[in-house]
């Protein structure tokens, strides 16, 4: 009986790796692509839509100064492309027929460009390689002098970024 016993144990092992060995190929895969496309963008967001100067005594304040305008930048492109920020002004400053020279116009900044406004080129205002955000300050100042004449003064200035 003890023979039966053993006999019938070794049995259904053997049945059970067979079992086991044909379950395993029985196996079959599949495998599916998965693309994404991942295109260029830029975005470009400033801390104000209006940048104001006070009156002061040309004595006193020989250049105005505004309060900072937060700039950030997103960009999105390849490992090499050149992300660039430029400013420009649409003319010079203007109260009806009296002018300032928009040059007269200039900022400084801890994390972008320093320059002064054109309004025939645009200035950079910064320049990265590769996708990322970027942000900074940008604070303008305006050359005070007893020559302007009396009035409120404005002109647009367009931003500019790119992404290749």
């Amino acid at each position: 009986m003890t023979k039966a016993v053993w006999t019938a144990a070794v049995t259904a092992v053997a049945c059970f790796i067979m079992a086991t060995s044909a379950f395993a190929q029985a196996t079959t895969t599949k495998t599916v692509t998965v693309t994404a496309t991942v295109s260029a963008r830029a975005k470009l967001t400033l801390g104000a839509a209006a940048i104001s100067f006070a009156d002061a005594d040309p004595d006193v304040t020989s250049s105005i100064t505004a309060a900072g305008l937060s700039v950030d930048v997103k960009a999105r492109t390849t490992g090499t492309g050149n992300v660039t920020l430029t400013v420009v002004s649409s003319d010079d400053l203007k109260s009806g027929s009296d002018v300032i020279a928009i040059n007269n116009l200039t900022w400084t900044t801890p994390d972008l460009t320093a320059g002064t406004m054109n309004k025939t080129t645009a200035q950079t205002l910064g320049s990265w390689t590769g996708s990322g955000n970027y942000t900074g300050t940008q604070n303008y100042a305006l050359a005070n002098s007893w020559a302007y004449n009396t009035g409120s003064y404005s002109a647009t200035i367009t931003y500019t970024l790119t992404a290749p």
